[in-house]
Order: C-alpha cells, then sequence, then structure tokens
C-alpha cells in the first residue's frame, strides 16, 4: 500500500503531520509512506521522531505550500509546486494509491480534479462525512466540494455514498435518504424535488426526504444535499457539541453537589466526547477521483492523521473506486432514459 501524505496542509502542519506518520508507520507494517513538502522545514521533525532513514517512508520536496486561506483556483494556477499539487501528481502517475491532506479544501478538490481527474461517469467528486447519530453513524454527502450542482450530481453522490457506506458499515443495502425541509415527495426546492423522482427509480434503498432535525436520529445510512447545505450541516453539528460541552462544564460548576456528580459522571463525559471525535476517523474521503483522497479536518491532530493514512489504505483494499465505477455504469442507462444530464 503506498500512500502520499501532504506534511504542510493543516493548522499544526507540519508537527503534528510527521507526528502522526510516525505512529503510522510502526501501527501499519504493510504500508509505504511517502512524506511531501519543504525538507528544508521538515527535517528538524523527521530527526525528532526518528524517521528520516526509515525504510518504508520516502521524502518529495515541495517548495511551496497553499495556505488555508488562499483562493483555491488561485493558488491552483500560482504554486504548481506545492505539496498538495505534488501529491495529486503522484497519484496521477500512479506513484502511489492514495493521498491524505488536512490542507486547504479547496485546494484540494481542485488539485486531485483537475491533475488526477473524476472517475468514468462520475462528473463531480463529492466529501463524504462520517456523522454520530443516536445510535451509530451516517455518511453525509456532499459535505463541503460543491456549492452549486444539477440533479445528476445529487444522483451520482448517492450512489457513490451508498458504495461507500457498505464499506464503513459492512452492510449489504444502506438506506438512503434526501435531506428537505419536509418529508413529503413535494416539500423542498426545484433541485431537492427532482432528484427526489430521480433517486426513486435507481436500483438503491432509497426512503424518501430526511429533515434536518432528524438526522441525527438513525433515520437514514446515507444523507444525500448539496455541498453547500452539507456544509453548513456539518459545522452547525459541529460548533453545537462545542458550545453544548463548554455549557455543560459551566453548569456543572456552579454548585458543590453539582461538580460531585460531574466527576462521579467523568468516564460517561469522556465516552459522550469520543463518540463524537473526528480524530477518530481521521478524515472525509473524497468521492469520485480516479485515485484515493482523503482530506482531514484544518486542526487535525496527530492521532488524526494516523487514522487518516488508515482509513486511505482500508479504502484501497476494499476497492472503493472499482466499486462506485461499476455501480455509476449499473444506473447509467436508467438515469439517461429520463433525460437527466
Amino acid at each position: 500500500m503506498r500512500i502520499a501524505v501532504d506534511a504542510m496542509g493543516g493548522d499544526y502542519a507540519p508537527a503534528v503531520v510527521v507526528e502522526g506518520i510516525t505512529t503510522a508507520l510502526y501501527d501499519f507494517p504493510e504500508y509505504e509512506l511517502t512524506i511531501v513538502g519543504h525538507l528544508g522545514k521538515l527535517s528538524y521533525y523527521l530527526e525528532k521522531y526518528g524517521i528520516e532513514d526509515h525504510p518504508r517512508l520516502k521524502q518529495l520536496h515541495a517548495e511551496q505550500v497553499i495556505e488555508m486561506g488562499d483562493s483555491p483556483t488561485v493558488a491552483l494556477r500560482s504554486k504548481k509546486h506545492s505539496s498538495m499539487t505534488a501529491c495529486a501528481r503522484l497519484l496521477k502517475e500512479g506513484k502511489v494509491d492514495a493521498i491524505v491532506s488536512a490542507g486547504n479544501t479547496g485546494a484540494a478538490v481542485a488539485a486531485t480534479k483537475v491533475i488526477a481527474r473524476t472517475l468514468p461517469g462520475v462528473d463531480r467528486p463529492m466529501i463524504a462525512a462520517s456523522m454520530p447519530a443516536l445510535s451509530g453513524r451516517f455518511v453525509l454527502g456532499d459535505s463541503g466540494a460543491n456549492v452549486d450542482c444539477r440533479p445528476i450530481h445529487l444522483v451520482q453522490f448517492a450512489i457513490m455514498a451508498e458504495v461507500y457506506a457498505k464499506y464503513l458499515f459492512g452492510i449489504d443495502k444502506p438506506t438512503i435518504g434526501l435531506l428537505s425541509v419536509g418529508g413529503e415527495a413535494g416539500k423542498g426546492n426545484d433541485l431537492t424535488k427532482e432528484v427526489f423522482q430521480i433517486l426513486s427509480k435507481l436500483p438503491i434503498n432509497f426512503i424518501g426526504n430526511v429533515e434536518g432535525n432528524n438526522v441525527f436520529q438513525n433515520v437514514a445510512d446515507v444523507v444525500v444535499c448539496d455541498g453547500f447545505i452539507g456544509n453548513v450541516l456539518l459545522k452547525s453539528a459541529e460548533g453545537l457539541s462545542k458550545t453544548t460541552m463548554l455549557l455543560m462544564k459551566e453548569l456543572f460548576s456552579k454548585t458543590p453537589a453539582r461538580l460531585t456528580g460531574a466527576l462521579l459522571s467523568r468516564s460517561a463525559f469522556k465516552e459522550l466526547k469520543a463518540f463524537a471525535d473526528p480524530d477518530d476517523f481521521g478524515g472525509a474521503p473524497l468521492l469520485g477521483i480516479n485515485g484515493i483522497c482523503i482530506i482531514s479536518h484544518g486542526s487535525a491532530s496527530a492521532k488524526a492523521v494516523r487514522n487518516a493514512i488508515r482509513a486511505a489504505g482500508e479504502s484501497v483494499q476494499f476497492g472503493v473506486n472499482d466499486k462506485i465505477v461499476r455501480r455509476i455504469a449499473e444506473t447509467k442507462e436508467i438515469i439517461e432514459s429520463m433525460g437527466i444530464k
């Protein structure tokens, strides 16, 4: 398994990235890793963690860095020698099986789409985020790669997310819901109404519309929407989770009795925090790219980097892309018969 890691991407790069790579090298002896970044800035950390001469670690110099605030399209044109574009080229050239980055999400989407290209039959890639639910998890797609979408895009998102959910949850027929403002078929905007009609005719386990107030209650294994709505939902959930934990700390510390209760419930709080910890998953796959790409959160820790590398390797082993291509081909005739483009 050959995986390239963008060492310069993320709020705490390159320190946490090198630390995460170090852990991955020892935890996954079957992986061959390539660290991509400015070697002059990486040398200190490589020596610190004792992996500068590791037999399963290659080093690739990349002079430039795409910053988190850079415009994706501008950065792609002006920073052709960045660590992110170098990773995308390795993927295109078949020198690695997967790439991992915690850098600028828009730039990662643009670089992989332009350089590595999309899979046959896929118009746009999508980010498939694993979200916590009442008893389990669900896949949210798209969660940030595409702001404006046509019906065919959401249909392809549903198909790709179905394949990913099969891998992630180990189930044969994941349920698929369409995020809308009402559960009835006629609710929503023009986009969701048209997508509803298409998904209803495909050989998938489509359960209809789902609403934002119940997506966290195990109503569907996959929730489909455009990237604008998906990213708003994702970040709102993250913000609410953090705010709730802070509020609970404040309320429990108001009286000695409450504080005692909090101390007695400490293990439960730790379990609750771990349940929604994104570092356990490491990152979300950018599905539809000709190769595996895992995008980590900008504030990714070393633990997140390690788990993103694990997720990349597992996606390759599962054959996610081959299964997506086959599933897209299986539904192509039905979609075309409806005149959908």
